[in-house]
């Protein structure tokens, strides 16, 4: 589950604090410290990360992407008095070669992903993200996007929305939900993330309701995941950002449950293979690793930072250096 789905008690008091910021800061410095370097931030979300990296490496410039407009919006005013050291685009992240490539960069020396849904956009109520808030049922990050978590609830047949509750929320639960999902449409469209929340609640079992937190959790991330195509991006973007990486060029992320963090794990986990062919006697440079993993498996945030940020309860950070081109 996405941490930052769990609005928490006082959100406004760690609305904007970045995740992991030190050691997101720590293992991108190597790769950008002391000459002129260029890093991708592929979710810019508020801009905090962005801004610490900046203000740390004077020659450093920033790509900034990001799918909401209104995001991009309140980065620019942060991250303006740093002129033309920034470029902040309209895009999701699975385009940054493309974006690059508008921009003249051949090669980056840092990539940043900060995945899930942002700060801005679960502390805005009307955007529809947190099942604590009531709201219309939109989920959209782009607010330009036509599909809304309002569409899938009323239009997707009960197995193909079950399907999207169990692989995206991975809901045991999920034909029992979209069963009464589709009794209830049948009399009025859903409309609201409270009627929604409290429908899913009722649909599961009580003994179940007792733990892991509000019963709706799962199935507001599955249906974010739907309305965004967050999955199929990601699954394009590591890769994509990849191939980017200069030699000593280094890529993060920053994942919030198991669905990014494995698609994050297999592709840094290919690239840092050896692939020469079995039953040759020395292994082949061509086929070396592509990439050095640099924390051991995933870290977690401390027991500090989780207590000054709940939102960092869940994030999981994976970190590769490229140590050769490819072939």
């Amino acid at each position: 589950m996405d941490a930052r789905d769990e609005t928490p008690p006082t959100a406004s008091s760690a609305a904007h604090v970045p995740v992991l910021l030190e050691r997101v800061l720590a293992l991108l410095a190597p790769a950008l410290a002391d000459k002129p370097a260029v890093v991708v931030d592929a979710t810019l979300g508020l801009g905090g990360h962005a801004e610490a990296l900046l203000g740390t490496h004077p020659q450093l410039t920033l790509v900034g992407l990001d799918r909401d407009p209104a995001a991009l919006a309140r980065s620019q005013e942060r991250l303006g008095r740093f002129g033309e050291r920034i470029h902040l685009v309209h895009a999701v992240y699975d385009r940054m070669p493309e974006v690059l490539a508008s921009l003249g960069v051949a090669g980056v020396d840092g990539v940043l992903f900060d995945l899930g849904v942002s700060s801005m956009q679960l502390d805005v109520a009307q955007r529809g993200f947190a099942y604590a808030q009531d709201a219309p049922l939109d989920m959209r990050m782009d607010q330009e996007a036509e599909l809304t978590a309002e569409t899938v609830v009323n239009t997707y047949p009960v197995p193909e929305l079950a399907r999207v509750l169990r692989e995206y929320g991975e809901e045991r639960f999920a034909l029992r939900i979209a069963q009464a999902i589709d009794r209830t449409r049948r009399v009025a469209p859903l409309r609201s993330t409270a009627e929604l929340a409290e429908l899913v609640r009722d649909a599961i079992p009580a003994a179940t309701r007792r733990h892991g937190g509000h019963p709706a959790k799962r199935t507001f991330q599955a249906l974010r995941i739907e309305v965004n195509g967050e999955l199929e991006a990601l699954r394009a973007a590591v890769p994509a950002a990849l191939s980017e990486l200069r030699v000593g060029g280094r890529l993060l992320a920053l994942s919030y449950h198991s669905l990014e963090d494995r698609i994050v794990k297999r592709a840094l986990a290919e690239l840092a293979t050896d692939t020469t062919p079995p039953g040759l006697p020395v292994p082949l440079t061509e086929h070396g690793p592509q990439l050095r993993l640099l924390v051991r498996g995933s870290e977690s945030a401390s027991a500090a930072e989780t207590a000054a940020n709940p939102r960092a309860a869940s994030v999981r950070l994976r970190a590769a250096e490229r140590i050769r081109e490819a072939v």
